[in-house]
This record gives C-alpha cells, structure tokens and sequence, in this order.
C-alpha cells in the first residue's frame, strides 16, 4: 500500500517542521504549507492528498475554515482535521465529516485522529 499523503499547513515554523518530520518518519508523504494561500494552490495543484490538517488561525486572511472548504471543493475524498488553539464551540460551523483536534496537542494524539480516519 502506498504511504498516504497528508498536506499539513501550520503557520507556526517550528511546529510545522517537527509534525512534517515526525509524521514522515511514520510513513507519511507530507506537503507543507504555512498559510492558507499557499495551502489552497497545493489543493488545486497535481498533488492529491488523503489527508489535509490545518490550523484554523492563519495569516494573510484565509483560515484553515476556508482551506477546509476549498479541500472539500477540490479534493473531496481527502479526509480533513482542523486544529485550533480555540474550544471547538468558540468556532465557527466547520465541514461535515472534519475532525477536530485541540492545540496544543501530542503526535500520537494527532496519529489517533488519522489512522481512525484510515479506518
């Protein structure tokens, strides 16, 4: 079986690097972004991805809310996570069928979420 491919977008460098390297090292194809305009033109891009985990609070005015509607849009067999810092009811409505995973959180906490998702 193919590794999955996973596009992470965090605007945090150094957490962005260390889920990238960690996640990596268990197999997965990641692809970084660190905002959601970069984010939105890897989606549209050639790459197909089978999981997209974004942070919801980004940068330069487009959320991992609006990464998630747009991976919904173009990619709609890649699973979505959205994490936050923010209580999930202090968010606004997010994409049926996203995860959700509170910040700050573990990688086997992040791993729970995707391998569920693979199941």
């Amino acid at each position: 079986m193919p590794p999955s491919r996973l596009l992470l977008v965090e605007d945090e460098d150094d957490l962005r690097f260390l889920i990238c390297d960690a996640l990596s090292d268990l197999g997965y194809e990641v692809t970084t972004a660190s905002n959601g305009k970069e984010a939105i033109a890897e989606l549209n891009g050639e790459s197909r991805f089978d999981h997209v985990v974004t942070d919801v609070s980004m940068p330069h005015g487009i959320s991992g809310l609006d990464v998630a509607a747009e991976a919904a849009k173009v990619q709609p067999l890649a699973r979505l996570v959205l994490v936050s810092g923010y209580q999930r009811s202090q968010l606004p409505q997010i994409p049926e069928g996203t995860r959700f995973l509170p910040k700050p959180y573990r990688i086997h906490q992040l791993l729970g979420v995707l391998q569920d998702e693979e199941a």
